[in-house]
């Protein structure tokens, strides 16, 4: 497996999570657990990709601007979960905050696979591409 295979595989998972957690309502046990879920699923990639994905890149004067933006949009998602955590769960701006939350999801990770990933294969040999993954898994496997 690849370092991207790895992230696009934890991509769909929270794709999904986002999508249920759009189609919840109210002051509801299960607006709570899915969002306490997402909350965890989003902070613990967030990190594992900086770690194990932006880091090593980092250096490459290809791929430098784009890891910074990638971990700028990281800290614009956690302001994001922030602002939810700050907002009434029967409030209607939770919902509106949590569709920007999925928006913003969405572009991210739309960013990373359709143009990060093609550069970054460019930059990272076959052997980093696995190590990474490898890595990047046993990061999330620890702290999921």
């Amino acid at each position: 497996m690849t370092i991207f295979e790895a992230i696009r595989k934890d991509h769909d998972i929270q794709r999904e999570l986002l999508d249920i957690l759009v189609t919840t309502s109210g002051d509801s046990k299960g607006r709570d657990e899915l969002f306490k879920k997402v909350k965890k699923e989003l902070q613990v990639h967030a990190d594992a990709e900086e770690r194990h994905y932006y880091k090593p890149l980092i250096s490459s004067d290809m791929m430098q601007e784009k890891a910074r933006h990638g971990i700028a949009e990281h800290h614009e998602i956690d302001e994001l979960i922030e602002k939810l955590e700050s907002t009434d769960y029967s409030s209607s701006a939770w919902l509106k905050i949590a569709k920007d939350l999925k928006h913003k999801v969405e572009h991210h990770l739309d960013d990373e696979e359709h143009e990060f990933f093609q550069l970054s294969g460019k930059v990272l040999t076959e052997k980093q591409k696995t190590e990474l993954s490898k890595s990047y898994n046993d990061y999330m496997k620890e702290n999921r």
